[in-house]
């Protein structure tokens, strides 16, 4: 099983690829365990991963640049390059870079909606819900908690939220610590719990066809 750096790493560094597969993802630090979980169960060992920092999913406008600097790096070393994010924010402009540079993505919004499926996702329609993954529970506070100032001014709190009527955690793995730490989220937002097991979703499904290349 590949060893991953810890999630503080991934948010603010990424994942360097190993640079000996015939594939290569560029994907976002948030699903790197994700990614080397699919892969190394299925043996794809011809799959390679590189990740941009996670904590672009704060700043999407800066998404296109680094997936176009980290597809430009790598084009010459591997005989396909896919990308592993969905819209991610960057209102269509990250699929028209993909189609421009000829290199395939996730279809979708955002990893909440191909983790549960997209066209499940579409259907709920769930515009009350926020959503965490596996990750952005285990980096709640540098992701939701720091970021909108809520540890210097839980005052905050509601004003942020108050649109909002519970958490869905979209639970990757089954981890009770997880699920605990999720549930706690939840209680510091102010909102009811709900957690799914969504398992890998569409994410598994597209390194399917990643793989078979």
């Amino acid at each position: 099983m590949t060893s991953l750096p810890d999630d503080t790493l991934l948010t603010e560094s990424g994942l360097s690829a190993r640079g000996d597969g015939r594939v290569l993802i560029v994907a976002c630090g948030a699903l790197a365990r994700e990614i080397l979980a699919v892969r190394d169960a299925n043996g794809w060992t011809h799959l390679d991963l590189t990740c941009l920092p996670a904590i672009l999913h704060n700043h999407p406008e800066k998404i296109v640049g680094a997936v176009r600097a980290a597809v430009d790096r790598h084009r010459a070393d591997y005989d396909a390059i896919f990308i592993a994010y969905a819209d991610c924010g960057t209102g269509g402009l990250l699929e028209a870079a993909c189609a421009e540079m000829g290199v395939e993505m996730i279809e979708g919004p955002h990893c909440y909606s191909f983790f549960e499926g997209t066209e499940t996702f579409a259907a709920r329609d769930e515009i009350t819900a926020f959503y965490l993954t596996d990750f952005l529970v285990r980096q709640f506070d540098a992701f939701v908690w720091k970021p909108l100032g809520l540890d210097r001014h839980p005052e905050l709190r509601d004003m942020y939220f108050g649109h909002y009527d519970r958490l869905v955690y979209q639970a990757q793995t089954d981890d009770p610590n997880l699920t605990a730490i999720a549930e706690h989220c939840a209680e510091r937002l102010g909102l009811r719990f709900e957690r799914r097991f969504t398992g890998y979703g569409d994410l598994a499904r597209s390194m399917a066809l990643w793989a078979a290349i």
